[in-house]
């Protein structure tokens, strides 16, 4: 005999103030009271036989119980809402995608339409931030994120590829000093953002742990993207992701003098909810980007060099 069925209220009660940590705040999301939540809850825990909330003066916790049910009922309520939208002719609707601006100028806007092209009942919208997503509060379905782990709580992470790093220039702003010829000729040129952590790490690779860096005026721009636009521009050298430039170097405004590249261990990684990893329109999409991904590699263009002068 199929074990029964937990009802569908109470579930959707239940998943509302586990997801938020809060019985008012899945009141509010579900257009409830409180008291009709916490009476939802109660209604599980009896047929459970057992608390899926501890209740505090600061709040609710969840039980171990609960913590379990927390995911598989998550989960569940995702593939029906899913399963629902298919049956209305729904199902892929829109992605919404959470990107860093480095990654999303650089990397996805190059590409998408191929995605598009391959899906075109899903409609995809890109919102550029470096804040931190809240997949419970806000409307993203997807993230792409740079971290030293992918261990987010709550969150199913695919390692997209490590952030290499290394100087690039403009050719033309090399010719000024007779070309670069090795590691020491790049401080006799401006340096982009001198007091990014990148710089000590790589000139330390590079023989030269003494580099004198922390007194060079510099603007500080925020995101890669604006540093690789000013070493474009020839305003300095830049410490730069090379696989996101790989377009640049080819048409001749970038250049990377020297092989050498360092891995401070971060990665960039997709990220979204455990309990929505098996939404259609999330698996499109990460089997879409881990395949690019793949591509990107494939080339074999991991150092381009070429520097003016040698």
């Amino acid at each position: 005999m199929r074990a029964p069925l937990p009802p569908l209220a109470a579930t959707r009660a239940f998943e509302a103030a586990a997801r938020h940590g809060s019985f008012t705040k899945a009141a509010d999301e579900l257009g409830m009271t409180q008291a009709a939540v916490s009476y939802q809850i109660k209604i599980l825990e009896d047929r459970v036989g057992s608390p899926l909330f501890l209740r505090n003066a600061r709040g609710v916790a969840l039980t171990d119980a609960g913590g379990r049910f927390a995911r598989k009922a998550g989960e569940s309520l995702e593939l029906l809402r899913d399963a629902f939208a298919e049956a209305k002719g729904e199902a892929d609707d829109t992605l919404v995608i959470s990107a860093i601006p480095t990654f999303a100028t650089n990397f996805l806007a190059q590409r998408l339409g191929s995605f598009q092209i391959d899906h075109p009942s899903i409609a995809v919208r890109v919102e550029v931030t470096d804040a931190l997503t809240d997949f419970a509060s806000e409307d993203v379905d997807v993230a792409i994120r740079s971290g030293l782990e992918g261990g987010w709580p709550g969150l199913k992470c695919d390692m997209l590829f490590p952030a290499l790093f290394t100087p690039m220039l403009s050719p033309k702003l090399a010719e000024t000093i007779g070309g670069v010829h090795e590691p020491a000729d790049l401080l006799k040129l401006p340096i982009i953002e001198p007091s990014d952590r990148w710089w000590p790490m790589w000139f330390a690779a590079a023989g030269l742990p003494d580099a004198e860096l922390t007194m060079r005026p510099s603007p500080h721009f925020g995101a890669q993207i604006m540093e690789a636009n000013a070493a474009i521009a020839g305003q300095g050298v830049g410490i730069l992701t090379q696989r996101f430039y790989l377009d640049a170097i080819s048409q001749g405004q970038l250049f990377q003098p020297f092989d050498l590249t360092c891995d401070s261990g971060e990665r960039y990684w997709l990220v979204y909810p455990e309990n929505r990893r098996n939404a259609s329109k999330i698996r499109a999409f990460r089997s879409w980007i881990l395949g690019k991904v793949a591509d990107l590699v494939s080339e074999g263009q991991e150092a381009v060099t070429g520097s003016p002068g040698t």
